[in-house]
């Protein structure tokens, strides 16, 4: 169990490039030779890459929401008669 949490701990300092160039090149050589590794790392990269596109997801639908309220209640008519100003006079 501990083996696999160093592991853990191991891909993620790497993949993040938060360890030492020494400690890179180590890890590299420890790849090519096990293929149980690449995968876990493989694994991890994929994971990571999915928590991005999530968060990327969710931050585009905050923005939507105050777009929206930014741009039909009507208590914000001066912010979009000021907006509309700046893009008029291009």
């Amino acid at each position: 169990m501990r083996t696999s949490l160093n592991n853990i701990a191991l891909t993620e300092r790497h993949l993040l490039k938060k360890s030492t160039p020494a400690s890179a090149i180590l890890f590299e050589a420890k790849m090519l030779i096990n293929e149980d590794l690449q995968s876990d790392v493989a694994a991890q990269q994929q994971v990571y890459s999915l928590v991005k596109q999530y968060g990327r997801k969710q931050l585009k639908a905050e923005i939507e929401a105050i777009h929206q309220q930014l741009f039909t209640q009507p208590e914000h008519t001066s912010f979009r008669q000021k907006i509309a100003r700046i893009f008029l006079n291009r």
